[in-house]
């Protein structure tokens, strides 16, 4: 069993984290921001987006899938190297960043919809399985 190559993890986690970007404002542009805005703006609370929350969601996504991309390259050993491996470290993260604090949200915050909360929760983690995909293609173990 080789050793985590940690350039790879980050090689890849940097690739992932630009397919992540993509494809989650892809995600927030047509799925999420018409329906999450509509539901602030009957509040009276018009959505408020900024150059420094666009910048940190950036941010963000980058650390997440090099944290993937670690936990892909960690469980290899045990689940084998290759799609389905990928997928599970995706499903993982999507689960903890996306899905469960989605659901903790939509049941504190009954004011917003719980399918605003429900869209962006699937949208997360088929972001992140994705872009875990993408990413553990670039990883490679280092030999001991």
């Amino acid at each position: 069993m080789g050793k985590i190559n940690w350039t790879r993890v980050l090689i890849g986690g940097l690739i992932a984290g630009a397919v992540a970007s993509v494809l989650w404002f892809a995600a927030w542009g047509l799925l999420i921001r018409p329906s999450l805005g509509a539901a602030l703006e009957a509040l009276g609370r018009p959505l408020h987006e900024t150059v420094s929350a666009t910048v940190l969601m950036v941010v963000l996504n980058f650390l997440v899938m090099i944290l993937v991309i670690w936990l892909y390259a960690a469980i290899r050993p045990r689940y084998g190297a290759g799609p389905r491996t990928a997928a599970l470290a995706g499903a993982a993260a999507g689960l903890l960043v996306g899905v469960f604090p989605d659901i903790g949200w939509g049941m504190t915050l009954r004011l917003i919809p719980a399918r605003v909360w429900a869209t962006d929760a699937v949208a997360s983690l088929v972001v992140i399985v994705i872009a875990a995909l993408v990413g553990a293609w670039a990883y490679k173990e280092q030999s001991a």
